[in-house]
């Protein structure tokens, strides 16, 4: 089986990145078989999915990563269609190096703020460190916890201008379901209609990186 991997990674923590992986993964899980690689040491997603009361449809397996991700990389790729690596919030992290290494997509969860972006500049030089030892590596920026349609205002158009890397169109909304669903160790597939409309921007957000 030819597995699509994804990493997920900033070197800024509090950004939605442990948000984006399960909802992610979960996406991919109603496409094919997919599984979460947790190659953070805080252990978010491991965590996430310890808290549910009932298993998610479909099951989407979460796997510490203990040693490194090339090796956890090797040992499921043949398994699942789908590859989803939680990164730790560091650019300078083995575990985030060698997660680029191996994948074939990164996203970047940033906050829609031109002081959120600025903080994140630092994950350029390791897309650009990454992408000379792995040039089919495509990166995207995901713009998390926007609070309305007008989140590219001037100032943020005026930060995207000054990065090489590019943001997606779709994005993810401010929404109390996407905490809902990590309280109860779900995704916000799993909520019924209180999570359809998260549900919805997901898809989009998935169906952009497939296509791209």
């Amino acid at each position: 089986m030819s597995s699509l991997i994804i990493a997920v990674a900033n070197q800024k923590g509090g950004v939605g990145k442990t948000t984006l992986a399960v909802n992610l993964a979960a996406g991919l899980a109603r496409r094919q078989t997919c599984v979460v690689l947790d190659a953070d040491p805080q252990g978010s997603a491991s965590s996430w999915v310890r808290l549910a009361t009932k298993p998610s449809n479909p099951v989407v397996p979460v796997i510490e990563v203990l040693a490194g991700v090339h090796d956890a990389v090797a040992a499921v790729r043949e398994e699942y269609a789908y590859l989803v690596i939680d990164c730790p919030p560091s650019v300078d992290s083995m575990q985030v190096k060698q997660a680029l290494a191996c994948a074939d997509c990164l996203l970047i969860p940033v906050l829609p703020s031109p002081m959120d972006l600025w903080a994140s500049t630092g994950i350029e030089g390791m897309v650009k460190a990454a992408s000379s030892h792995n040039p089919g590596l495509r990166a995207f920026l995901v713009l998390n916890q926007i609070e309305s349609r007008n989140a590219m205002a001037r100032g943020m158009e005026e930060v995207f201008r000054e990065f090489t890397v590019r943001a997606l169109r779709n994005g993810l909304v401010r929404r109390a379901v996407y905490r809902t669903a990590a309280l109860e160790g779900c995704s916000v597939y799993d909520l019924g209609r209180r999570g359809e409309a998260a549900a919805k921007e997901m898809e989009s957000v998935i169906t952009e990186i497939l296509a791209a």
